[in-house]
């Protein structure tokens, strides 16, 4: 039997590995530093997508899914080659950003994927197969699989239109938006619909319909939202909306087939990991009225214009909505535990950052006073991230070898 704690375990050295590279970056503006700030985000990016927030995923799932199957052999076979990528790219992109070593490690991850999704999809047991909750995941999945067709594009477009090319940033943007919007959100909604599931709730069929159908029109129309940069034809606009509203109707759709059932999510989650389910949850209504706005051609640009908006954007996504949601699971299977000090620790320091990072984009925007000493303020509070971490990590570790 393979203990999954020291599978999260693992994922979480990579959480706390990132919160250092993340602080690395944010003093980046305020001293000089011997490195490469595009190498390192480049290390810091990939690690947190594909070795934590993955890790932490596919954890989940084979927990829930694939237990039962009896291929623990395989699935150790998949991990192993898994954290070689992942451990290949953290130590290729600092020092040579994408180059032949970073680029070889990346891509056999993209393999490591889609053995995870053939093995998933292929091994489940069949008494799972016609719940809906399997249905995201396999959905969740497949979004995996497709995401990839921008790294696979990255090559070629360098090859002949070189990184100058709209085509570079839209494979990356590609990759990026099937991952967080795709991967991501479906997988955390699988696992989120399994814990009704497991508690005996019923949910109409037509519904579960409505909804499938909606989420899915979002993740693919939004994708136009990412190419608005470029001040694309009118359509493209039009099209991001639609998907943008369908995204909203979907989440509209979720609060109405969940609002009668929110008293088992309190029942059966702790205090901690049910705050951190309702702080996500708020902040993905966020999420859904600023992809609203930026369908406007004016407000488009203006994103475009001022990166800070969009660093603040990504960081709400993953920080503020996918790993709380992440952690609140990952406690409800017990697979680790939340201490209270990483909890405040952590949420003061999103609130903070998040704060400063736009209202540097407002105040550029709207010509409201800026500070001298923001990236000191902005690197400071940051720090807070690499201690909390810290305390989840260590804590974790202490735990699993008590356990032992």
């Amino acid at each position: 039997m393979i203990n999954l704690k020291k599978h999260i375990g693992i994922a979480l050295a990579y959480f706390f590995i990132v919160a250092l590279m993340g602080i690395l970056l944010r003093f980046y503006f305020v001293t000089s530093l011997p490195f490469n700030y595009k190498f390192l985000l480049h290390a810091h990016s990939h690690t947190a997508l594909l070795g934590w927030i993955y890790l932490g995923l596919t954890t989940l799932i084979y927990r829930i899914f694939l237990v039962g199957a009896q291929k623990h052999k395989r699935y150790k076979y998949i991990f192993l080659f898994t954290n070689i990528c992942i451990v290949g790219m953290m130590v290729t992109f600092p020092f040579q950003g994408y180059a032949l070593y970073s680029i070889i490690f990346s891509t056999l991850f993209l393999f490591a994927s889609y053995w995870f999704s053939w093995f998933a999809i292929r091994q489940v047991p069949e008494h799972f197969k016609k719940r809906f909750s399997w249905k995201l995941i396999k959905t969740s999945l497949w979004y995996l699989v497709f995401s990839s067709i921008g790294p696979w594009t990255i090559g070629g477009v360098m090859a002949t239109l070189g990184p100058e090319s709209i085509w570079y940033k839209t494979s990356i943007y590609f990759y990026l938006h099937f991952q967080y919007n795709g991967w991501f959100i479906l997988a955390l909604l699988g696992v989120l619909f399994y814990i009704f599931e497991e508690n005996g709730v019923q949910f109409k069929q037509e519904k579960l319909t409505s909804f499938f159908m909606l989420i899915n029109f979002g993740v693919l129309f939004t994708l136009f939202l990412s190419v608005l940069w470029f001040v694309p034809p009118t359509v493209f606009y039009i099209l991001g909306l639609m998907g943008a509203l369908a995204q909203l109707l979907a989440f509209y759709e979720l609060y109405l087939l969940l609002k009668g059932n929110f008293k088992i999510l309190q029942l059966t989650f702790s205090s901690r990991a049910f705050f951190l389910l309702k702080l996500a949850a708020t902040l993905f209504f966020v999420k859904l009225f600023m992809q609203i706005f930026s369908a406007f051609p004016y407000y488009a640009t203006l994103v475009y214009q001022l990166k800070d908006f969009v660093i603040g954007y990504l960081h709400l996504v993953f920080l503020g909505i996918v790993i709380p949601t992440l952690l609140a699971f990952l406690q409800y299977f017990k697979l680790l535990n939340i201490p209270k000090s990483f909890l405040w620790l952590f949420i003061f320091g999103l609130a903070t950052t998040e704060a400063l990072i736009f209202y540097k984009a407002l105040a550029v925007w709207l010509g409201l006073p800026f500070f001298r000493d923001f990236y000191i303020y902005l690197a400071v509070l940051s720090c807070l991230f690499p201690v909390a971490t810290g305390i989840l990590f260590f804590k974790h570790l202490k735990s699993f070898y008590l356990s032992d």
